[in-house]
């Protein structure tokens, strides 16, 4: 045990962010440089470990989280980083980017506030980068067998790097022109720079994965190619259909789908524009959709420099506290406040879209909208309480409903999907299609970083079982887990 009164005598404290009116003229991470330094071996200490550690089962990778705390109180962070790669291979992905599920479900969490575990993470691995500590695991023999991995999000990257680990020759496809998948362009600079990404892949091309770009399976290459030249085939593909709102104006010009305009907010930054093809400067930001997707956009107006931006959500407020259908150690659906909340705008909630209102010119103007209550357990209009408010740009953060159909890859494979339109898959994480596998979204269904890294490295022990008739390779999860998490 770390520090057997630490629960006791220290409280929790979290890593401090910049000021507003400094991070939203930048496109850098929110937090201070350096802020959890000289508090996080404190924090670790308050884990008590517990003899039922029940973040293990909040967290869908099992990650040993009393083992790297009690090294984090230690300070020794060289133990500590083995401990968290043990059964994560990007931690610092899933310190910054992670709702922390392991907190909700954390035993201190009862009564106190819960142990910091995403700040004790996210330090551990910066500690082991800086240290120089993260070398490239290259195996000591080639099986001799290949794989393609169709996708570069999180579970893609995760099924790749352990399935070259394992000793296969592995190629990552991914359509966009660089490799990360919604971590390269669906997650806003100022949440995780993308040089974390990209020392990553350094990592995994010294490994021998590799990695090829613009190539969208489907279309530019069949399945036929891809099932001659490989012995095994990941999709990894996700859940890239968006949900969309067919309400009167939608065709309307200025209304985007998030996914439309966030990645090219990051092609600024990546330097590939100097404005990008849709900006929220100077205009009136409407988002609908109250999830972390929608806090991206409104992050992202901010910085763009947007005369005022309004989130709608459709859902009531929740609560600040559990509801009792919601009791420890389950993920609480809580009132958040992000970063690019604190950054300003307005929240709207119990809210439905009815129509969009545009210029002669066929731009949007205006939003119509209308308060919704729960009448009989369904979602009822109130009469008397429309109104419009100003929308210049609006953007589409409602969900994705499945995997991409339209490009041939479902059909192409002749893939089965299970009723939620997702690719069906059996224990080992196998389509009905011999040696075809899904991993993540595509066969979960829109989800968490953490449960596609869990994914991936759970279908990459299929694959290896399917190549070579046996797998060391850990399975944290089992495809129809869904444990005590979101």
């Amino acid at each position: 045990m770390a520090d057997p009164k630490g629960f006791l005598t220290t409280g929790r404290e979290v890593a401090q962010t910049r000021p507003v009116g400094e991070r939203v003229r930048d496109w850098n991470e929110v937090y201070v440089p350096g802020s959890l330094l000289p508090i996080i071996s404190k924090q670790a200490g308050r884990c008590m470990d517990c003899g039922i550690p029940f973040c293990h089962n909040g967290c869908p990778l099992g990650n040993l989280i009393p083992e790297w705390n009690d090294y984090a109180y230690r300070e020794d962070w060289s133990a500590a980083q083995e401990r968290l790669h043990a059964t994560n291979n990007f931690p610092e992905f899933t310190g910054r980017l992670c709702p922390a599920p392991c907190e909700s479900a954390c035993v201190l969490g009862i009564n106190q506030p819960a142990v910091t575990i995403k700040n004790v993470e996210v330090s551990i691995i910066d500690k082991a980068w800086d240290a120089n500590d993260v070398k490239p695991q290259v195996p000591e023999r080639l099986s001799g067998k290949t794989a393609a991995v169709i996708g570069s999000g999180p579970a893609g990257l995760a099924a790749a790097q352990q399935l070259t680990r394992a000793g296969h020759t592995v190629v990552v496809y991914e359509r966009a022109d660089r490799i990360g998948g919604l971590l390269r362009y669906g997650i806003p600079e100022f949440k995780m720079e993308k040089r974390h990404i990209n020392r990553r892949i350094e990592q995994m091309r010294a490994e021998g994965t590799k990695f090829r770009t613009g190539i969208e399976i489907g279309r530019d290459l069949t399945s036929t190619d891809l099932r001659k030249r490989f012995d095994a085939v990941v999709i990894a593909a996700g859940a890239t259909t968006a949900r969309d709102l067919p309400v009167p104006g939608r065709e309307l010009a200025g209304i985007h789908q998030a996914m439309e305009y966030l990645p090219l907010a990051n092609k600024v930054v990546e330097g590939d524009f100097v404005t990008p093809p849709i900006t929220a400067e100077g205009k009136h930001v409407v988002v609908i959709g109250g999830g972390d997707t929608g806090a991206d956009c409104v992050g992202t107006a901010h910085r763009q420099g947007a005369a005022s931006v309004t989130q709608l959500e459709i859902m009531p407020r929740p609560g600040e506290d559990r509801n009792a259908n919601q009791p420890w150690p389950t993920f609480p659906m809580l009132y958040k406040v992000t970063s690019a909340h604190e950054e300003g705008g307005e929240r709207v909630y119990s809210v439905s879209t009815t129509h969009f209102e545009g210029d002669e010119d066929g731009n949007v103007q205006f939003l119509h909208l209308i308060e919704v209550e729960f009448v009989a357990g369904k979602l009822t209009q109130k009469p008397g309480t429309e109104r419009r408010i100003p929308a210049q740009l609006v953007t589409l953060a409602m969900g994705f409903t499945g995997t991409d159909v339209e490009n041939g890859l479902v059909a192409q494979f002749g893939l089965d999907l299970d009723e939620r339109g997702n690719i069906a898959r059996d224990a080992d994480f196998a389509t009905n299609v011999d040696g075809v596998y899904v991993a993540g979204d595509a066969g979960r269904g829109q989800s968490l970083i953490v449960w596609a890294i869990a994914e991936g490295r759970s279908a990459a022990r299929g694959v290896d079982r399917y190549l070579t008739g046996a797998s060391s390779l850990p399975a944290p999860i089992r495809p129809t887990d869904r444990s005590l998490t979101v």
